[in-house]
C-alpha cells in the first residue's frame, strides 16, 4: 500500500521564547517500506540540524535554534510504499511464562517491575486458556483487548497505567498499547511501543491522528506487530515512525523553550492518502 502523509504541527506561545534543542520523530523507520520522498521543515529555520539513528533504531531529526520566536511550526511530508508481510514463519516456542532476561539485546523491552497484579492475573488467565502457547496468547490478547477496551480519543497526555485502562474498560490507542505491553512483559515476553500512522480512518472524531500499536518479540520469528485497537495483525496498512520500550521515547516532538510566565497551545493536522500498490 502506498502512503502519502502530511503532518503539520504548530505551537503558539503567549510571548516570544527561546526554543531549546528538539528531537523530531516524524521520519518512517528504516524498515517501514520503500521511501519515495521525504521533507521535514520547521519555522523558525534551525541553525543546526542532524538526522541520526537513536539507540532503538529510529531515524530522528535533531534541531537547534537561535533568537526568539512566538511560534514553532513543523511540516512533515513523505510518500512511502509498504509491502505486505511475507507468509508467517513457524518456530517451536517454549510455553509461557518465559524467564525474564536481565541482559541481552531485548532486555530493555522486558521491564516488568511495577506491573499491577490485576494485569498479571489478566495475562496469566489468557495464557492458561491458550495452554501457554505464545503465538496463540498474542492472538487472543489482541482480540480480547479489542473486544474489552472501548476505543476513544484523547489528544493529549501520556498513556494511562495499564491497570487503569483494564479497570476503566476504555482508552486511546496508546492506553491499549501500554496494556498489551504490560501483559506480555508480565509473562517474560519482550514487547515495545510503536508510534506511526494507519490507513484506517474510522476514528471517533473523524480526524486523522498518530496511531500506536504494540510489537512482541518471539525467538526465531522476530518482532510481531498487532493492533488491539482494531483487533487485527499489522500488515501493509500501518507505517511505523518509532519503536521504543515506552511511549515517551516515541513522542513526535521532544524539547522545550526558555521564557518567563509563558503559556503555549498546540494544534496539529494529519492528512493521509493511500492507494493499493
Amino acid at each position: 500500500m502506498r502512503f502519502s502523509v502530511r503532518h503539520q504541527t504548530l505551537y503558539r506561545y503567549s510571548a516570544p521564547v527561546r526554543l531549546a534543542e528538539h528531537v523530531l520523530r516524524f521520519n518512517p523507520r528504516p524498515e517501514a517500506g520503500r521511501l519515495f520522498e521525504r521533507t521535514l521543515s520547521t519555522d523558525p529555520t534551525p541553525i543546526e540540524r542532524e538526522d541520526a539513528l537513536d539507540r532503538f533504531g529510529n531515524l530522528v531529526t535533531r534541531v537547534a535554534f537561535d533568537g526568539l520566536s512566538a511560534r514553532f511550526a513543523i511540516d512533515s511530508r513523505f510518500a512511502l510504499e509498504v509491502a505486505r508481510p511475507a507468509a508467517p514463519r513457524t518456530a517451536a516456542l517454549p510455553p509461557l511464562p518465559w524467564p525474564i532476561g536481565a541482559d541481552g539485546p531485548n532486555a530493555v523491552y522486558c521491564m516488568s517491575g511495577g506491573i499491577d497484579n490485576t494485569v498479571r492475573a489478566f495475562a496469566t488467565e489468557i495464557a492458561s486458556e491458550c495452554g501457554g502457547d505464545a503465538l496463540a496468547f498474542l492472538d487472543r490478547l489482541n482480540q480480547t483487548l479489542f473486544v474489552r477496551i472501548r476505543h476513544d480519543i484523547r489528544a493529549e497526555g501520556a498513556a494511562r497505567p495499564a491497570a487503569a485502562t483494564l479497570a476503566l474498560g476504555h482508552g486511546a490507542c496508546r492506553d491499549v498499547t501500554d496494556l498489551f505491553l504490560a501483559a506480555c512483559r508480565s509473562l517474560g515476553a519482550p514487547a515495545r511501543f510503536v508510534s506511526g500512522y494507519q490507513a484506517k480512518a474510522d476514528t471517533p472524531d473523524g480526524r486523522r491522528h498518530l496511531h500506536a500499536w504494540p510489537e512482541a518479540f518471539a525467538p526465531g520469528l522476530g518482532w510481531l506487530a498487532y493492533d488491539p485497537t482494531h483487533g487485527v495483525k499489522v500488515s501493509d496498512g500501518h507505517v511505523g515512525l518509532c519503536a521504543a520500550p515506552d511511549q515517551a521515547a516515541t513522542m513526535p516532538v521532544e524539547g522545550g523553550f526558555y521564557g518567563g510566565a509563558v503559556t503555549s497551545t498546540l494544534d496539529y493536522q494529519v492528512e493521509i492518502e493511500t492507494d493499493a500498490a
